[in-house]
């Protein structure tokens, strides 16, 4: 990557931190297991080192109160997860997670995703990233700050192994639509749509609490899942 995009990816993040206060269960979590479970964002991932064998890798960014990538590893226990998110409750909340279930699969990052992807992960090293209901940043003016612009696909498409996987999710028709303008004319990616260019629900995705209100309310979601090309 030049220096004038990371520059860009430094300069305009996609989030703000909002920091709340921690729970004393999640302090203990964070002072107690993330030793173990935490991963540090100024350094290369051995991924074969860090999880003790070969699987494949999925990374998931803002994982939220992680919940569900907590269900995700649960589910699938051949595959390693690797999650990010900057607020420290909902790290704290995920390490409780992983301790309850006894989560082998899961690592932690609680730093910036962009600047993980360019230190930290391998290229065609993934083979599966996440992106659900990202910070949609809906009035026009805020629009440079949403996550998913042309340089993160270029990236993103770096780290992917071919033919892997990039998911979105997102309750925001705008910004559906902004992902699909970013990504349907980008060389590296296809859409892999039966229907295009939204696909129903995988079940590798849980249903959350958040999502279910939404449907209740006559709220949409908007799933898009786009395969690395192979050269």
């Amino acid at each position: 990557m030049s220096d004038s995009v990371e520059k860009r990816h430094r300069r305009i993040r996609s989030f703000v931190l909002r920091e709340g206060r921690m729970t004393p269960s999640q302090q203990r979590a964070m002072d107690e297991l993330w030793p173990q479970f935490g991963l540090d964002p100024n350094q290369a991932l051995d991924l074969e080192a860090t999880f003790g064998r070969q699987a494949p890798a999925t990374l998931e960014i803002g994982f939220g109160n992680g919940d569900s990538l907590a269900q995700m590893a649960l589910a699938e226990p051949e595959r390693d997860f690797i999650g990010i998110e900057v607020h420290g409750p909902g790290v704290g909340h995920l390490l409780l997670a992983i301790e309850k279930h006894q989560l082998t699969n899961v690592r932690v990052y609680r730093h910036d995703a962009v600047e993980v992807l360019e230190r930290c992960i391998e290229d065609a090293g993934l083979d599966r990233l996440q992106l659900y209901f990202p910070d949609p940043w809906h009035k026009k003016r805020h629009h440079k700050r949403r996550i998913v612009q042309t340089p993160f696909a270029d990236l993103v498409a770096q780290k992917l192994a071919p033919q892997g996987h990039w998911h979105i999710a997102t309750d925001w028709q705008d910004y559906a639509e902004h992902c699909l303008e970013i990504l349907e004319p980008h060389s590296q990616f296809k859409n892999t749509a039966s229907q295009p260019p939204f696909i129903e629900r995988p079940e590798w995705r849980p249903l959350t609490k958040f999502e279910q209100r939404g449907q209740r309310l006559g709220h949409g979601v908007w799933d898009l899942l786009y395969q690395r090309c192979a050269t």
